[in-house]
């Protein structure tokens, strides 16, 4: 006999689509769709369920999290029949082994969930985006997620030990391992991570845990330029004993931009064109409070920053870190613009942030450009936003000839054009651009071997 016809459990489906809803649009406002259903599974059996039903009749799958990509790797607007997959409703955190320092966590979970719930155990996962609130575990495997925290504790695929997923047919590889070492072969787990949703669904996966940390350090910094700030970056991580855990630059128009926001306030006088947001942390015995006032005062002597605040609670911590948060949370109001996500090495930041300004003064008009990132690991953004009074086509001219203009530049310092937000289907074309022949190969044999009928998430990251 041959194997039985899928079944789809209506009870995980929804048929009557909002076009207005989260489903369909991403965290910019500017994908949509038209999608045959939108499914809701409760647990891995029914996605296994869904997937193959999907498999059965040609419908091409895109899995959803918390829908903050910036790429639109999860949005709706494919061609051909296709539905959308949220794993919202599996959300638990099945296992926390203290022991091992390790979490079991569903792909549903939010990430700022997670943080609540082994912070009760005493622990840390370091991971930590401004949409921690809304992502979700699974998406952040999904895209390889980053964050301030990549040059302590690295990026999500760093702090994988093992994941469980939904093949394209169906079978559930369970790889959830909390093995530390296991040399045993291909490590499949990083196909996964990165993917996009292209090679399967994510439906759980095993977490590295670290110490919560029992005293935080959090700083803000005037510098007179981009090369004062890797200067300073590279005297903190030599003298705060490899507990710098965050080193963020945002330039005078990105903290002018986030002060349009409900209480953001900066909380030095002296203007500067560039601010630094330095945080070092540690648990045990350390004295972190007289480390960190030996790199401030040497930092000072040697003309590296002009003016600084100290946090002196939690709570002006809050309102340091709110600065770097609101620079995003502004901009989105301000309509259509291009944001950027690109790296150089380290040692390139500076001249690199210095041309980018340079050519950006030739498309951008009247418009304004932001410029901020995580410096410690050379991940820049680079955000134009257009002026008020230029609308439709040539707006959106004027943010492609920007971005063009940027890319160059990252290819002349041989840079990524997508350090931690991925391709998704906005950057396939300039990715198809400037990958290798072979590499293409190698991924679309990866692609064809896996998910060989094109049904997980179509025109993410392959044009």
């Amino acid at each position: 006999m041959g194997k039985a016809e899928a079944k789809l459990d209506e009870a995980i489906v929804i048929r009557d689509i909002d076009p207005g809803s989260h489903y369909i649009r991403d965290w910019s406002g500017e994908a949509d769709g038209n999608p045959s259903f939108i499914a809701r599974p409760r647990n891995v059996d029914e996605v296994v369920d869904l997937v193959r039903y999907c498999a059965e009749n040609g419908l091409a799958i895109v899995p959803q999290g918390g829908h903050t990509g910036l790429v639109e790797g999860a949005a709706a607007h494919i061609e051909g029949g296709h539905v959308l997959v949220s794993l919202e409703r599996m959300n638990r955190v099945r296992e926390i082994d203290e022991l091992n320092f390790s979490v079991v966590v569903e792909a549903g979970c939010v990430l700022e969930a997670l943080h609540q719930a082994v912070e009760a155990e005493d622990l840390l996962f370091p991971l930590s985006l401004g949409a921690k609130g809304s992502c979700q575990i699974g998406g952040n495997v999904a895209t390889n997620a980053g964050g301030i925290n990549v040059l302590r504790y690295g990026m999500m695929r760093d702090l994988v030990l093992g994941l469980e997923v939904v093949l394209p047919d169906g079978r559930i590889w369970n790889g959830l391992k909390k093995l530390r070492k296991d040399n045993s072969g291909y490590d499949l787990k990083q196909l996964f991570l990165g993917s996009e949703g292209t090679l399967g669904i994510v439906t759980a996966a095993t977490l590295k845990l670290f110490p919560k940390p029992s005293q935080v350090e959090t700083m803000f910094l005037a510098v007179e330029s981009a090369e004062a700030a890797v200067r300073l970056f590279a005297a903190a991580r030599r003298q705060l004993a490899d507990l710098l855990s965050a080193f963020e630059l945002i330039s005078d128009k990105s903290v002018a931009m986030a002060m349009t926001m409900p209480e953001i306030v900066n909380p030095l006088a002296t203007p500067s064109p560039f601010y630094v947001l330095l945080e070092a942390a540690s648990s045990g015995p350390l004295d972190l409070e007289a480390l960190v006032g030996g790199f401030l005062e040497y930092a000072l002597e040697e003309g590296m920053i002009l003016d600084g605040v100290r946090a002196s609670s939690a709570t002006q911590a809050q309102r340091i870190w709110a600065i770097r948060e609101a620079v995003v949370e502004a901009q989105v109001k301000r309509g259509t613009h291009l944001r950027t996500d690109v790296s150089v090495t380290i040692s390139s930041v500076a001249a690199f942030i210095e041309e980018v300004e340079a050519v950006l003064a030739a498309t951008v008009g009247n418009g304004i450009v932001l410029t901020y990132g995580h410096i410690g690991d050379g991940n820049m953004h680079f955000v134009v936003v257009p002026s008020d009074d230029l609308a439709g086509e040539p707006r959106r001219a004027m943010i492609k000839a920007s971005e063009t203009a940027i890319f160059a530049v990252v290819d002349r310092y041989a840079g990524s054009i997508s350090a931690e937000h991925g391709i998704g289907r906005r950057k396939h074309h300039a990715f198809a651009d400037r990958v290798s022949p072979t590499q293409l190969a190698l991924l679309r044999t990866i692609k064809s071997g896996i998910d060989p009928a094109n049904l997980m998430n179509p025109g993410a990251i392959f044009d």
